[in-house]
């Protein structure tokens, strides 16, 4: 279990503040390292440069734990973060497993948590755990509802799914299928395998029996393009979709040639050049792109999870510290509510409106179907706007 206490700027490690000080505290839980590193970094990165040391005059600490995209960890580190450094909030983890894990844990602190995964079990149904539960990210209906409707556009009428086995496989399967069937599209096979697995021969094959019109392979992060290489290494000549969750550059890098011509459902920061003039999140989107491609290279969706996410943070933090001081339950109620009364935030992903019983906030607008193309994002569609 990593731990790094970060004063942004600069990452480094810093002493803890004195009761007196009551700096906010915000626990991070990112995965860093392991299989979804290619998620985690970017979210890391963007901590670093765009994390405010002060917000509404009240000092801010980030300390940041590394799950190794593993549940167990996650949750060893978010009781850690709640009984040592009592934060006043929890972003993060990176990943669905690992945020499904630690909502239990954290209704019992009485900790709001602001997720940049993206499973809709993260914060539905709005319960007595999961108020305390947010997410910056789309809902598995906005994501998936946004590549259905491509399907169907595209005349695609059977479809098999490899899918990674776990809780992100499962809740986009279930969504996917159930949006999929009123469309008239018939699902062949469903297929799964793990994230660590080194080969996938066997689901590929399966998954290209009957000749179905498109692959939906669900999974995030470079694990996803195994299976995407194996299907064009094999034949396969249909149409291949990914999820949102390989939205970045370390996807197209691992999966190389082989990944062209797939799709996903992704946001409008990845294709932002392209999108029209006067979307709502495209002035957003360039701030978002210009910071962070100067330092760190090519933008990632997952890095712009948490640029949002401190937005959010940022416009929640003045209203709570109207009712109470940051380091007590009163405090991480109010913020808590603060979150819940966001109205037309704009952020680089989307324009968040969040409430008692929707905690994502995100709508069609913060959702675009890409292609790749040569290596890189070519925007097909996305939402109307006027």
């Amino acid at each position: 279990m990593k731990r790094l206490i970060v004063g942004i700027s600069m990452l480094s490690v810093t002493s803890m503040p004195t009761a007196a000080q009551a700096d906010i505290k915000i626990g991070v839980i990112l995965s860093t390292t392991g299989s979804a590193a290619s998620i985690g970094i970017p979210e890391k990165n963007a901590i670093t440069l765009f994390g405010p040391s002060v917000i509404a005059g009240e000092k801010v600490q980030y300390i940041i734990y590394d799950d190794g995209s593993d549940t167990t960890t996650a949750v060893q580190s978010v009781k850690r973060l709640i009984s040592e450094q009592h934060i006043d909030l929890l972003l993060g983890p990176s990943i669905t497993p690992s945020a499904l894990a630690v909502i239990d844990t954290i209704a019992e602190a009485k900790t709001p948590m602001l997720s940049v995964a993206s499973a809709s079990a993260i914060i539905t149904p709005v319960d007595a755990k999961r108020r305390w539960s947010f997410k910056v990210t789309a809902n598995d209906e906005v994501y998936n509802g946004a590549m259905v409707n491509h399907m169907a556009k595209s005349g695609v009428k059977t479809v098999s799914v490899i899918a990674a086995d776990d809780a992100y496989g499962q809740g986009n399967t279930q969504v996917y299928k159930k949006l999929s069937e009123a469309k008239g599209i018939k699902t062949l096979v469903v297929e799964k395998y793990q994230r660590t697995d080194t080969s996938v021969t066997a689901q590929v094959l399966h998954a290209m029996q009957g000749n179905p019109d498109a692959v939906y392979i669900v999974s995030s992060g470079t694990p996803a393009a195994m299976p995407h290489r194996a299907l064009i290494e094999r034949g396969y000549k249909g149409k291949i979709y990914q999820t949102g969750g390989v939205a970045n550059a370390d996807f197209l890098r691992v999966g190389g040639k082989s990944v062209d011509g797939g799709y996903l459902p992704a946001s409008p920061v990845l294709v932002a050049e392209q999108m029209p003039d006067g979307y709502p999140t495209k002035a957003e989107a360039f701030k978002f792109i210009k910071a962070y491609e100067a330092k760190f290279g090519p933008r990632s969706t997952f890095a712009a999870h948490i640029y949002d996410a401190i937005k959010v943070i940022e416009n929640a933090v003045p209203k709570a510290l109207k009712s109470a001081k940051p380091g007590t339950e009163k405090f991480r109620e109010a913020l808590r509510t603060a979150i819940e009364e966001t109205k037309g935030l704009t952020g680089a992903m989307a324009v968040y409106t969040i409430s008692p019983t929707e905690h994502s906030g995100v709508n069609q607008l913060g959702m675009a179907l890409i292609k790749i193309e040569n290596g890189k994002w070519k925007l097909e569609d996305h939402a109307d706007f006027k």
